[in-house]
């Protein structure tokens, strides 16, 4: 029997479920100088001590910012891409403390944002801010505490960070308007550069911070989801893992996300931290994102690491089987961030974005074409093709 709301394919299954999910939403520091309240400039870093300076960077290398933009201005053309798909849940990692708190971690870089800039995230329709990562504390333990307020008063689940290691541990619950609904667990590695002290404990707030890759985490993963799994729920392991730069998957990052869907019953492996895109992998019909890459950052102007083109960035509008979590299709739009907004590519950047994709994930198994409008669609042994995509 079917529950209200819910609606049945032809062939008498239930229609698909899409996810949008992003990267890095690095929405502090010079992006939240421009918005229309933001907190103290004042910078802890040993070559910036005002986050205006990066407003400064970014407008030198792109034009004029405008003085004070509203929350919409930093979505950009990604609000009409998903307005065009609709998905079902959107699903960010926020790399940003949401706070006023005045007291930095000792750690070089901290980022933050004025609370009532959050209301960027529901402009966006944000479902689940994830903050299993190394930035979720940069402001203490208060600010920590103040961001996942924040998010709560704006009806914004959050998943891998909490007031004690319980929380932390358990899954933002996305109950889907059409039926089921999405857990989506946040986890994060050392690798990653998320400090030991962030850890959280039964009586200390913080991230989920797994100790190790082992069988023995995998167990632990296994449990967790295996408390809060209804049949039919799709399950998402959002994991902040390796370093910032560079296309190769790490073999124990690769083994664990495999394990995680072997033997956690993931259906999607959704892994941050690069600031770029790196390759994709369907393992056992379920989607490995194994770096998403940025989505917002206030990088604009700054030198090095040039050739990943870290300006150009992905959505990825994932389709899946909605009682098996089976990835039926996956569509990626490519933007870029030109003075902190996310617009179209160029013909020639999306050609870049396509063929540099499509060599990171040829190692994984996967293959990267042109589908229609400028955007791009993943290819993999048992993936069914649309006669109307190009490429």
């Amino acid at each position: 029997m079917l529950r209200e709301g819910e609606s049945l394919t032809e062939d008498g299954g239930r229609d698909p479920v899409t996810l949008f999910l992003t990267g890095d939403v690095m929405t502090g520091r010079g992006i939240d100088q421009v918005f229309p309240e933001s907190s103290s400039p004042e910078l802890y870093e040993s070559y910036m001590t005002s986050a205006l300076a990066y407003v400064r960077l970014a407008e030198r290398a792109s034009g004029p910012i405008p003085g004070r933009v509203d929350h919409a201005y930093v979505w950009g053309d990604a609000l009409d891409e998903l307005e065009r798909v609709g998905p079902d849940a959107r699903i960010i990692n926020l790399e940003t403390a949401v706070t006023t708190s005045d007291t930095p971690e000792p750690k070089g870089i901290n980022y933050r944002m004025h609370p009532s800039n959050a209301a960027c995230f529901t402009i966006a329709g944000v479902d689940c801010a994830v903050l299993a990562n190394n930035h979720t504390l940069d402001w203490g333990e208060a600010g920590l505490l103040e961001t996942l307020d924040t998010l709560e008063s704006r009806s914004i689940p959050t998943a891998g960070a909490g007031r004690d290691l319980h929380a932390a541990q358990a899954p933002a619950v996305i109950e889907l308007a059409k039926g089921g609904r999405i857990l989506v667990f946040g986890l994060g590695l050392s690798d990653s550069g998320i400090p030991p002290h962030w850890r959280a404990g039964p009586a200390q707030a913080g991230v989920w911070l797994v100790p190790d890759i082992s069988d023995v985490t995998v167990s632990e993963v296994s449990r967790r989801v295996a408390e809060w799994r209804r049949p039919g729920d799709i399950v998402v392991a959002s994991v902040h893992w390796g370093g910032n730069w560079g296309y190769a998957v790490h073999p124990s990052h690769r083994r664990f996300a495999r394990a995680l869907v072997d033997e956690a019953g993931v259906d999607v492996v959704h892994g941050h931290s690069s600031h770029h895109p790196k390759g994709i992998e369907v393992h056992d019909g379920r989607l490995i994102l194994y770096g998403c890459g940025d989505f917002l950052n206030d990088y604009e102007g700054i030198r090095g690491h040039e050739e990943f083109r870290g300006d150009l960035v992905l959505m990825y509008f994932a389709r899946l089987a909605a009682d098996t979590g089976r990835l039926m299709g996956l569509e990626l739009t490519p933007l870029r961030i030109r003075r902190f907004r996310l617009e179209r590519t160029s013909a020639e950047e999306t050609e870049w974005m396509r063929g540099t994709l499509a060599n990171a994930s040829r190692p994984l198994g996967t293959s990267v074409r042109r589908g229609e409008g400028g955007r791009l669609r993943l290819d993999w042994q048992g993936a069914e093709r649309s006669p109307s995509d190009s490429g």
